[in-house]
């Protein structure tokens, strides 16, 4: 699957996710958004970019448990609150954000 972004085809797998990582750039974050019917703003972009932080630390994704405690620890409990992660991310927070943020789907999600 592709998707093109500022003139460029970038390859995907079936559900979206990059397959090449050094592909993601923000254009690419809010076309994939787009395709989802969702505009990021600040609030996306705090968990993306906390996200992407967290897999560059870890070498991994953090599932939606552990973005919820991450969130919490980072951002403040009432960011770290499921509902909150889910408003900004109805398709799942874990699953969702990852694929924004251009990583892999997190290990542990369906």
């Amino acid at each position: 699957m592709q998707i093109e972004v500022n003139g460029t085809s970038i390859e995907t797998d079936p559900q979206g996710y990059l397959v090449n990582l050094s592909d993601w750039s923000e254009d690419l974050a809010n076309a994939l958004a787009e395709k989802d019917e969702l505009v990021l703003g600040e609030a996306h972009w705090e968990i993306i970019n906390m996200i992407r932080a967290y897999y560059e630390d870890h070498g991994t994704a953090p599932a939606m448990r552990k973005l919820t405690k991450l969130a919490k620890s980072e951002l403040g409990a009432e960011k770290g609150d499921s509902k909150y992660l889910y408003s900004l991310f109805p398709y799942g927070p874990g699953k969702q954000g990852s694929r924004y943020a251009g990583l892999p789907k997190p290990t542990g999600c369906v």
